[in-house]
């Protein structure tokens, strides 16, 4: 017995001394099964959207707060950087929460999907506006969508039947009653979901009220789509990165600059800033949610479902972020900056977040 207890005693000691292998680190390609072990101090990592990321780094840190788990992880990588981070795979390593100020695109649940991210759900938080902002001091612009397009595209109609490098060097050359200052416009990269929201709700808008480029929609759509949403690289549109505070930055050096930002973060710097009417209607908290304004849209969060049984807290994440003191009329966000959902809409969207109800390809 007394041997017996000694090569037992010998071998538990072998195996405590013994170098702990961290399973979640076994090369896939190897043939070895990947496993995962949750643990309690793993973190939450949210990336994406900079128009998003405010709101979850404020529900990040209430939920920090109040409940048993630490608190989230927030980087702000852009919409599509985002898409990049979240879909290259499984574990508590991996980013669990992508925010999104566009739905997601077909080509990243495909990406997705070859690295093994098949279970995504979507969940709708709100909308937001994309506001052309100006220095509080500088004029003030009340301008169309059509004004924006030829403003900003690349190329325009020649009144030929061909296409000339955009002529247009202030304001007042698209249009006599805006002000007769440089066009000189900083916005977000093309990894930007705002990007993309700006391009398809302003640019496009536009150029389908300029009857050459519009009869290419019918005749041409992917011409259509090169034409309206091509963006001049002449030195009058400056991509600023994804953080909006370096725009505003620049609005505060050069009164005759223009910042393309989300209405939220306008909300943030009233005090120094102001944004252009579209069409006659202001960018506000009212015309926003009634969808009248016309550069508009929704945002979002997207969840890795495989991540639920690996990262602690994720569903109580979800339910924190929806819940009517955080994202609704009169919760915290709104302060925020966020313009909430209808009731019927939040409950429901709450209902099948909560319920990890997932998405495919079909549905972007």
């Amino acid at each position: 017995m007394r041997t017996i207890f000694l090569a037992l005693s010998a071998a538990l000691l072998a195996s405590a001394c013994a170098p702990k292998t961290d399973l979640s680190e076994i090369d896939a390609s190897s043939g070895e099964l990947q496993v995962f072990a949750a643990s309690p101090d793993e973190k939450i990592r949210i990336v994406g959207s900079s128009t998003v990321s405010p709101f979850s780094t404020t529900v990040a840190e209430q939920f920090g707060a109040v409940s048993e788990f630490p608190t989230p992880i927030v980087e702000t990588t852009g919409t599509g950087g985002g898409f990049q981070a979240f879909c290259q795979g499984i574990g508590p390593k991996e980013p669990s929460i992508s925010n999104a100020s566009r739905p997601v695109k077909a080509s990243e649940l495909a990406l997705c999907e070859r690295q093994g991210v098949t279970e995504i759900v979507e969940v709708k938080i709100g909308y937001d506006g994309i506001v052309l902002a100006n220095a509080k001091g500088s004029p003030t612009m009340d301008i169309t969508k059509e004004e924006i397009y030829r403003a900003l595209a690349e190329e325009l109609p020649d009144g030929n039947g061909g296409w000339q490098d955009n002529p247009n060097e202030t304001w007042q050359d698209v249009a006599d009653h805006l002000p007769d200052m440089p066009i000189l416009v900083s916005g977000p990269p093309p990894t930007s979901g705002t990007r993309d929201a700006f391009a398809e709700l302003a640019m496009e808008g536009g150029a389908e009220e300029v009857p050459e480029v519009a009869a290419l929609k019918e005749s041409n759509p992917d011409e259509f789509g090169r034409r309206a949403t091509t963006i001049r690289m002449d030195g009058k549109w400056i991509d600023s990165g994804e953080n909006d505070t370096a725009i505003v930055q620049t609005l505060m050096k050069n009164p005759d600059s223009i910042g393309i930002m989300g209405f939220s973060f306008l909300e943030q710097n009233l005090d120094r800033l102001k944004g252009a009417s579209i069409g006659g209607l202001e960018p506000s908290f009212e015309n926003i949610a009634s969808g009248d304004y016309g550069i508009s849209r929704s945002m979002f969060f997207y969840v890795k479902k495989q991540n639920v049984n690996l990262v602690p807290g994720l569903t109580d994440f979800i339910s924190e972020f929806t819940q009517e003191d955080a994202w609704g009329p009169t919760g915290y966000l709104v302060e925020k900056g966020l313009i909430p959902l209808q009731e019927a809409e939040r409950a429901a969207v709450r209902e099948q977040a909560l319920e990890l109800q997932t998405m495919d390809a079909a549905e972007s």
